[in-house]
């Protein structure tokens, strides 16, 4: 091994050390382009367990340290009328331990909900614990979905751990999905978010090792580009996202 190398397996050594401390771990995913941190199964059921918690309550009180934030996203919805017409079809990019997954099921009683997960023990898991149906896929793509099918389509921390690409193509494909009258609903790291303390606070306190972690999205090119695919802007709200924040937008597609 080259020094070159030596040096290269040492950083990243480091890194998966840092990450355990704090309760993730570096496994790759078959997001084209995207972060390669994930929350590791096996340990993290152990922990929840460990601690009489649920997942998603484990995930956000003791290793995200942002106790009911996922609720406090779910309540935002909520109050703009994501879940009062009762969506019979629900389609979720990314969901990974489950945790929006969960509560939105405590909010509607969907007929199916179809998950779109790389990660192939979370997505067994998902399906195991709340008889969703896993659709193949290839980290930037709905393909298994028809057009025009599904009441909500959301991605939950998502589109701030994956390239512009991987978003951009998402986007159009979620409101390909998505019905006429149906909700779309992201979370996108907006300028909103990034005041200069936000940024000062992501430079010397974001984690290392998260690849394209955070990534940055403009507001208006997510409004403009859903406008010319028939969605309209409903709402938006700020929810934690690691040090800082992140902007979740509500649309609905045009009848």
């Amino acid at each position: 091994m080259s020094a070159a190398d030596r040096a290269t397996s040492a950083v990243k050594s480091g890194a998966k050390r840092l990450l355990a401390r704090t309760g993730f771990d570096i496994v790759r995913t078959t997001h084209r382009g995207g972060v390669d941190d994930f929350i590791p199964f096996e340990a993290t059921m152990r922990a929840a367990r460990a601690a009489g918690l649920s997942v998603g309550d484990h995930i956000d009180q003791v290793m995200n340290g942002t106790p009911g934030a996922t609720q406090h996203t779910i309540d935002e919805l909520r109050a703009l009328g994501v879940y009062a017409g009762g969506p019979k079809t629900v389609l979720e990019i990314g969901p990974g331990s489950g945790r929006y997954l969960e509560k939105t099921l405590k909010e509607c009683t969907p007929a199916r909900y179809e998950i779109y997960e790389t990660a192939g023990p979370w997505a067994n898991y998902l399906v195991e614990a709340f008889g969703v149906v896993a659709r193949p896929t290839e980290g930037s793509s709905l393909a298994p979905t028809p057009d025009d099918s599904v009441d909500l389509v959301q991605a939950h921390k998502v589109f701030n751990t994956v390239t512009f690409l991987c978003a951009a193509r998402y986007f159009f494909e979620m409101a390909r999905v998505a019905r006429p009258g149906g909700r779309i609903v992201f979370d996108v790291m907006t300028e909103e978010c990034l005041d200069p303390d936000a940024v000062r606070t992501w430079a010397t306190k974001g984690g290392t090792g998260h690849g394209s972690y955070p990534a940055p999205l403009p507001r208006g090119t997510c409004v403009d580009l859903f406008a010319t695919l028939g969605c309209t802007l409903q709402g938006s709200f700020l929810a934690p996202l690691g040090v800082a924040s992140t902007e979740v937008l509500v649309f609905g597609k045009d009848v």
